[in-house]
Order: C-alpha cells, then structure tokens, then sequence
C-alpha cells in the first residue's frame, strides 16, 4: 500500500469518530489534508461541525471545502481533534512539526476533548527519536543562543525553506533536534522549553486518546492505555 492511499484510508476512519454536531480540530499537513476534505462533504451533507485549523494551509482548504471556522483568537471548546504525527512511540506519545505547525496543532490539541492522530504504519516506532529529530520552534532574536542552549540535548540543525531560514505560520524559526532514541520524552520536553527563546516543541507527551493506523494489513486502532 503506498502513502497516500494509507493516509486517505486512515482519514476514512477518523471521520467514523466525529460527532453528528460540534466543533472539529482540523490538524495539518498531508495526512489530514483528506481528512479535511472528507469533512468538507459532510457538511455538504448536512452534519453541523465548525472547524478550529491548525495552520493557514488548513484554514485555506477548510475554507475551500465550504466549512464554518471559528476565530482564531479562541477560546474554544473542541469535541475532537484529528492530526497526523511524524512518529508515534509504543506508549502514543509522539513527535510533530515536520510541517511546522507544532505550536499552534499543541494548543488546538489542549482544547480538545479527544485527541485522535491518523498515521501510516511506517510512523511507529518503539521509542521516539529512533525516526525523527525532535522539531523545536524558536524566535529568531538570539536564535543562535538559543540553539547552542539546545546542543546540550543533541545535535540542533536550523531548518532551511527556499529563500532561506524555514519561517513557521507565526513567523519563528525551525531547529530540528537530533537527540536518539529519548529515554524520557516528558522530561525532556520539560528541559527544552524551559530555555529562553524556545516556543515550543514537537514532543506531544500523553495527548492522544486513539491512533488510526493504516498499513498493508488495513486499518487498526491504538488505544492509550
């Protein structure tokens, strides 16, 4: 099964999970792109949901698709929210910001209900850190002393676009962290966003209710225990 059709499959089932009515957290990137769309049609059907995106590309499709979003200033009370992650651990904790969107994706995630993350089987792993590097968004004043703060966990890189410097939706630069495999992601993430100049991290520890996971063998559900 290649990538994207996992990821359409995957979408599917999330949408299995939404509720007749209610406010919908609209996660980013290419994996929650078809979902968006997915809940374009069933507003087109009738169903009364309200979206709350996690990024202007997501704003800019919900917004296609025909569905009603709530300010962007908050607050809100969302029913469920559904994302994708760049890995998920064997304990469903996870790393995300491959697209950029950490921040704002952990404040949409805090005011949910319910937490649903929608992935292809080549996202698990058993630790994390194993696939990925730990994406940490900063300011770009003193982003340099910022990032030699976050050498003493790894190995920090400044994540580059086009024409320079990667610039995130609210305009802070991107240092992925190389840190291995992470004994403790909670306390880690503890340890990184208490250096000045850090905004956030990738480190989503114990937000997820149910992951979706989609692979050769179908569809499965991880439930956190």
């Amino acid at each position: 099964m290649d990538q994207d059709t996992a990821k359409r499959l995957a979408a599917e089932a999330a949408l299995l999970h939404l509720p007749e009515s209610g406010v919908i957290g609209l996660g980013s990137g290419s994996t929650a792109a078809p979902f968006i769309v997915g809940v374009g049609k069933l507003v087109e059907s009738g169903r009364e949901l309200l979206g709350v995106p996690t990024s202007k590309a997501s704003r800019q499709l919900a917004l296609a698709c025909g569905i009603e979003l709530l300010p962007e200033e908050g607050p809100w009370q969302v029913d469920v929210c559904v994302d994708g992650a760049d890995e998920v651990s064997a304990d469903l904790d996870l790393i995300k910001g491959g697209g950029g969107c950490m921040a704002r994706e952990k404040v949409v995630n805090q005011a949910s209900r319910t937490n649903l993350i929608i992935v292809d089987d080549s996202k698990l792993s058993e630790r994390l850190g194993e696939r990925w590097a730990v994406p940490v968004e900063v300011l770009g004043f003193a982003h340099r002393c910022t990032a030699a703060e976050l050498a003493a966990f790894g190995t920090p890189s400044l994540r580059m676009g086009r024409d320079g410097p990667y610039r995130t939706d609210s305009g802070h630069l991107i240092y992925d962290l190389q840190a291995g495999p992470i004994d403790d992601p909670e306390h880690l993430d503890r340890q990184l966003v208490a250096i000045p100049g850090v905004v956030e991290t990738g480190l989503f520890v114990g937000r997820v209710d149910r992951v979706i996971v989609a692979g050769e063998n179908g569809i499965r559900e991880l439930v956190r225990r």
